[in-house]
């Protein structure tokens, strides 16, 4: 029997601010299928609408070449824990507290937000990002990363960081022109209004929108759409 190797980068890690989970893949008829599995990515800071902090980035970082070097997994689901918010970006609290007034550790902040977007595009899995609410800033470049973004209808999308006296520069400047065109990608980082999941869909930003509300039992439409 050949024993494989162990590539992480850090074994037997346990992560605190992330939540890392193997879940068994399932076939058509949907039963699981033997030996195959999908990994799921937790952003796990609900009551700061999952916002990451530089300990959430480093793990995220981490969870992904996890995924890349588990041989039995097919696929990275990206998502955040709650039905608030996929990401909201950065840590507000973090920022102000720490990183204010300090441009060097910012910069090398900004160093490891870039390695955790490599990390997400150089990941060896397909990676679909299930957007369960707000995907706005850096949750939005980082989203925008994935392979697929499958969104709740509840979804929203944006900017933030122009309206607050920052640059959109972890991706969206990048990647935005290429999913909705020029246009489309400056007045989205010039006005920072939010798009609803099914202007994000109709734009070319994600790739099906799916409703969440039930009634009696049965999935509805977003009724204010």
């Amino acid at each position: 029997m050949t024993t494989w190797r162990n590539h992480d980068l850090v074994p037997e890690l346990t992560f605190r601010e992330i939540r890392y989970e193997r879940r068994p893949c399932k076939g058509p008829n949907g039963e699981p299928v033997e030996g195959l599995y999908s990994a799921w990515i937790f952003l796990n800071n609900p009551k700061q609408l999952n916002s990451y902090t530089t300990q959430a980035v480093k793990e995220i970082i981490l969870a992904f070449r996890k995924a890349s070097n588990e041989r039995d997994v097919v696929a990275v689901v990206f998502t955040g824990e709650g039905d608030q918010a996929f990401c909201t970006g950065g840590n507000t609290k973090e920022y102000a507290e720490y990183y204010a007034g300090r441009p060097e550790e910012y910069r090398q902040y900004m160093r490891l937000f870039n390695d955790m977007v490599t990390a997400i595009l150089h990941c060896d899995k397909p990676v679909i990002c299930r957007v369960n609410g707000m995907r706005i800033a850096g949750g939005q470049e980082i989203g925008m990363a994935c392979d697929f973004s499958i969104a709740s209808d509840l979804a929203r999308f944006g900017q933030a960081g122009p309206r607050h006296g920052s640059a959109p520069d972890g991706g969206s400047t990048d990647f935005l022109p290429l999913f909705v065109g020029v246009e489309q990608a400056m007045l989205s980082c010039t006005l920072c209004e939010p798009w609803s999941a099914y202007k994000a869909l109709r734009l070319g930003l994600i790739t099906d929108v799916v409703p969440v509300l039930r009634v009696d039992g049965r999935f509805i439409p977003n009724p204010l759409v």
